[in-house]
């Protein structure tokens, strides 16, 4: 989709197939942490869905003991061709992105897709009930700030649960240093000019997220409110990122990171125990805090593609 926020426009490298890694060593590592407590994971990109055969690797991940939730964040766009296989193979749900509602706005944001072939994957996802259907929108100050509350009406009537998201430095510097970042609060006050922000505490659209999610009155679907930088969730953070190349990452704001692909060219009688010691390493370096404020925004070690954005 090459979003703007996301991608420089100079930055739009891929990584060499015979770098990624495979369905088998993925499934490998998860079953080794689902033994640790592992319970939930969600395959992310990029665009996850670009991966051939995709489904296949929900269904291997379906299968481990200890896997209760499997979810998704895609663009949305191959949803209508995929999202039934993915069902049935033991994907949950999915957190779709969408940052306007306005199409011709769309194209200014993401250059490389359609905002209707999005919005049919939305009522795809819905169709065939990958459910909760989160939309996941990136708020940018003077981009589309002004469709908060067309944001927040969506709920009201659909069973659609947004999550409204701070810009954050990482990615495209170049566009975050104009400032577009928009405070969640603000959001968050906005969308009460609808009604009362009801606190939503359990449930699956709460989930194990980081979003502080409320209902408006009546309504079908949720309001949540992620704010990485104005006011981050560090403290109650418990998830880590293994990218396409074999990467553990714990924290998304720091470019610390342990290499699993060693571990995983072990014969397998030796392979849980050193992937073990590698996901021990990175947890101890896991920092308090990504700093994303305090710090001069600078360029991340990754594209937010690259590293699961």
């Amino acid at each position: 989709m090459s979003c703007v926020y996301c991608v420089a426009p100079d930055a739009r490298s891929y990584e060499p197939r015979q770098h990624l890694l495979t369905f088998e060593e993925i499934t490998d590592v998860v079953r080794a942490l689902a033994r640790h407590g592992l319970r939930r994971v969600r395959i992310t990109g990029g665009e996850p869905l670009v991966r051939p055969q995709v489904a296949e690797l929900v269904a291997m991940l379906a299968q481990i003991p200890g896997i209760t939730d499997i979810s998704l964040s895609t663009n949305g766009i191959l949803l209508p061709r995929y999202a039934s296989a993915l069902k049935r193979n033991g994907l949950k749900r999915v957190n779709i992105s969408l940052d306007t509602l306005q199409p011709h706005k769309f194209r200014r944001i993401s250059p490389a897709g359609r905002w209707e072939e999005v919005w049919e994957g939305i009522q795809t996802a819905l169709a065939v009930g990958l459910i909760p259907v989160k939309l996941n929108c990136v708020l940018m100050k003077g981009v589309n700030d002004d469709e908060i509350l067309d944001f927040a009406r969506l709920t009201l009537h659909q069973p659609l649960h947004v999550r409204f998201i701070e810009l954050m430095p990482i990615g495209n510097i170049g566009f975050y240093r104009q400032g577009h970042l928009f405070p969640i609060g603000e959001a968050k006050a906005r969308c009460a000019q609808l009604g009362e922000l009801i606190p939503v505490t359990q449930g699956e659209a709460v989930g194990a997220g980081p979003a502080d999610v409320f209902r408006l009155p009546n309504a079908q679907g949720t309001l949540g409110f992620i704010g990485a930088c104005t006011a981050n969730f560090c403290h109650r953070c418990n998830r880590m990122r293994l990218s396409s190349d074999g990467l553990l990452y714990p924290c998304l704001g720091h470019g610390i990171h342990v290499d699993l692909k060693p571990a995983l060219a072990l014969p397998p009688d030796q392979r849980e125990e050193a992937i073990m010691e590698r996901v021990e390493q990175a947890l101890l370096c896991k920092p308090e805090g990504h700093q994303f404020i305090t710090v001069t925004p600078h360029a991340t070690f990754r594209t937010m593609r690259a590293i699961g954005g």
